[in-house]
């Protein structure tokens, strides 16, 4: 039997999720999205077999790459999978929480203007390859307006040099609150 700690948990649970749901398909209400949507190129490199001083992760809010050393605040990673291919790896995959997500698209880079709600891995490496395109969801995010939402990218690999354990990307991300847009320029209300 639940005690009512847990009854109590768990409809806060349920009417976030309910607030997340709604928020992320409808941007009815929402403030002005703020940030510009641009498209950046961005190399990472390998969390294993590199310079810790190298970047090796990627968080959303900030739009930009990060050290693995002086940070926990990511969405993703760059790494070697088991097999020794290369992959993304969202924050469940490398023991920091089941938050953020990552999929890949059939749709070309260009293509792709609104982010999926579902769909996405968790707790799994992502493999890539040159031309590979993915869709990102970042760990939970607090906005300016107090509600915590998630936010969205895409991304298409340019390259991956095995040599250098380097990886290189060109990436948008909507750092607008409750939009999924991903066409350059100002989000859609």
């Amino acid at each position: 039997m639940l005690s009512n700690r847990r009854i109590a948990t768990l409809a806060v649970a349920l009417t976030a999720l309910v607030l997340l749901s709604a928020a992320c398909s409808d941007t009815t209400g929402l403030p002005a999205p703020f940030f510009t949507n641009t498209v950046d190129t961005v190399s990472l490199y390998a969390l294993r077999g590199t310079l810790v001083t190298q970047p090796s992760a990627y968080t959303l809010d900030a739009a930009q790459a990060v050290r693995t050393d002086q940070t926990t605040a990511l969405d993703f990673a760059f790494d070697f999978d088991s097999l020794g291919a290369p992959a993304l790896f969202p924050t469940g995959a490398i023991n920091l929480g089941q938050l953020s997500g990552v999929q890949t698209s059939t749709t070309t880079f260009d293509a792709l203007t609104l982010a999926p709600t579902g769909g996405y891995i968790f707790d799994k490496p992502l493999a890539l390859d040159t031309g590979t395109v993915v869709l990102v969801r970042s760990r939970p995010t607090q906005c300016s307006f107090g509600v915590t939402l998630s936010l969205y990218a895409k991304l298409r690999v340019l390259s991956v040099d095995s040599t250098a354990r380097r990886l290189d990307f060109e990436i948008l991300v909507d750092r607008n609150c409750g939009y999924r847009g991903l066409e350059p320029g100002l989000p859609k209300q």
